[in-house]
């Protein structure tokens, strides 16, 4: 390599004495596409914030584009200076438009200083035209799609003439075919001479996408090199220090046809929500799942997955359709009513809907199961409390510092923890589990699969829902696909492949009438 365009040398982290990160070390070459990998935790978003001028680091130096960079940066200064940074939750302005977004507190000005609009919005098309981003410069942000806002992040960083942009996993949220653009769009930076730090959990993002690879285990460098050089079980075995075996469910479990229904549903149907532009209709939806049954659902975003999800909770309306849960009628009109009678959610996006950030492990966990923690009707017995948080902490290996950390300073994995051990703390009867492992390093991920075939194994009807097909192949026993709020086939856990599962997932409304 050249002379590189940044270099990490002994970088640390402390906070409140815990060491976050300690001798990090990171190098990229200009127009370089570089993978940095790790388990949640790891590190690698106390790397990206002190990289961004978010979090100044306790030690060590950053030099970028020939020169150390000032510890006590703050993120403009960084930005002033190409450092570009995509987090996950986008930092866009949701009723401005896009060209004010892309350009806010820069704007093209009048003479008289009032902001040239006519001017914002034609820099603005030129750069969404090199993006392919068929979207208007006048669009308010919110009437666009998580892909669609992640281009305007990028569009913005050009605006910024980025010379690093730094993406935390960019393609958590999009579907296959919004990955394919936005590595078209990577590829056209790299060409371009801008750096990319890409942060993914998807290995084979990295091998489809990247030049060369950092990892972090435990807040500390465990290696680096060039993609073409290495394997996926290498780079598992730097990440985690051990091999993580993902195993599918046992054949010998997999047949459930004997075993009562424990969920029936038959004709769930919902109009399209006229205040949402993303909002999907479903139509005439019909399934079941047994008890001790791992469900799988499968289809393409738009589907309708999530939305089925969030009606069987009582989370969304729907205007037709009847349940049954053990064979009694179930009306799941609210989440508290689903709840009581034992069906449980883990959400799609778990900082919105699935914790409460702001409290404490403990009390995250506590709020399913209050009134079995109550003595004297009134107060919590403690003692309790603490025997349920350290059975749920060492069954599911939740790495915290204790129990009254906040949910929101744990990593992704341990956050998804927190919420399946809620769920199971309830007792479910049915567990209903909507991208179960969506940001999670590898080793986590093995880890939730195997909660979730341990309380298939206790009895409760499992239903995952997942856009990571080699995933729901895996864990189910058997699996439903959709397609524009429709039920287009369904398929046993063995016999299915992602060649089936995609041709079943394509099928139209046009071709099921014809059928």
């Amino acid at each position: 390599m050249s002379q590189p365009l940044l270099k990490v040398t002994d970088l640390a982290k402390s906070f409140s004495g815990v060491w976050a990160l300690s001798s990090a070390q990171l190098t990229v070459g200009a127009g370089e596409i570089h993978a940095l990998l790790g388990e949640n935790g790891a590190g690698k978003s106390t790397l990206l914030k002190a990289l961004a001028g978010a979090q100044p680091q306790t030690r060590g130096e950053i030099w970028f584009n020939g020169e150390t960079l000032p510890v006590d940066d703050s993120p403009v200064e960084r930005q002033n200076k190409g450092i570009i940074t995509i987090y996950q939750e986008f930092n866009l302005l949701p009723n401005m438009t896009v060209a004010e977004n892309m350009f806010l507190g820069r704007e093209p000005r009048k003479r008289n200083l009032i902001v040239d609009e006519r001017a914002v919005n034609q820099e603005a098309q030129v750069i969404l035209d090199y993006l392919q981003l068929n979207v208007a410069p006048t669009t308010p942000v919110a009437r666009l799609s998580v892909a669609q806002q992640q281009m305007v992040e990028i569009a913005r960083a050009l605006t910024l003439n980025a010379r690093l942009i730094i993406m935390d996993e960019p393609s958590a949220a999009l579907s296959d075919s919004e990955v394919e653009s936005l590595h078209r769009v990577v590829r056209e930076l790299k060409n371009r001479g801008v750096s990319i730090i890409y942060v993914t959990h998807r290995l084979h993002e990295v091998f489809q996408l990247c030049d060369r690879f950092t990892v972090f285990q435990d807040g500390r460098f465990t290696g680096t090199g060039a993609v073409a050089e290495t394997n996926v079980e290498q780079l598992i075995r730097l990440m985690v220090g051990r091999d993580v075996a993902f195993n599918r469910r046992p054949a010998s479990v997999t047949h459930h046809e004997d075993k009562p229904v424990r969920l029936a549903v038959k004709g769930l149907s919902r109009e399209k929500p006229p205040l949402d532009p993303h909002g999907i209709a479903l139509h005439d939806i019909s399934f079941h799942v047994h008890a001790g049954e791992v469900l799988g659902i499968a289809g393409l975003v738009g589907a309708g997955r999530t939305e089925v999800a969030r009606c069987l909770f009582g989370a969304d309306a729907f205007t037709a359709g009847s349940f049954e849960l053990d064979g009694v009628p179930y009306q799941p009109r609210d989440p508290l009513y689903a709840l009581d009678q034992g069906v449980a959610l883990v959400p799609e996006d778990r900082k919105k809907e699935g914790a409460v950030l702001g409290l404490s492990i403990r009390d995250n966990l506590s709020l399913s199961c209050l009134s079995s923690l109550l003595q004297w009707r009134w107060f919590v017995n403690t003692r309790k409390e603490d025997d349920l948080i350290e059975s749920y902490r060492k069954a599911l290996q939740i790495k915290m510092v204790n129990s009254a950390q906040e949910v929101r300073k744990l990593s992704g994995g341990n956050q998804q923890k927190v919420i399946l051990a809620r769920c199971m703390a309830l007792n479910p009867r049915v567990l209903i589990v909507d991208e179960p492992t969506r940001g999670i390093d590898v080793g986590t991920k093995s880890e939730v699969h195997q909660v979730l075939f341990d309380m298939a194994k206790k009895g409760v009807a499992v239903i995952v829902i997942s856009s990571d097909l080699p995933e729901v192949m895996a864990v189910s026993d058997r699996i439903i696909t959709l397609s524009e709020g429709r039920v287009t086939g369904e398929i046993h856990g063995d016999d299915a492949n992602e060649e089936r599962l995609m041709t079943m997932m394509a099928i139209n409304h046009n071709t099921l009438n014809a059928a």
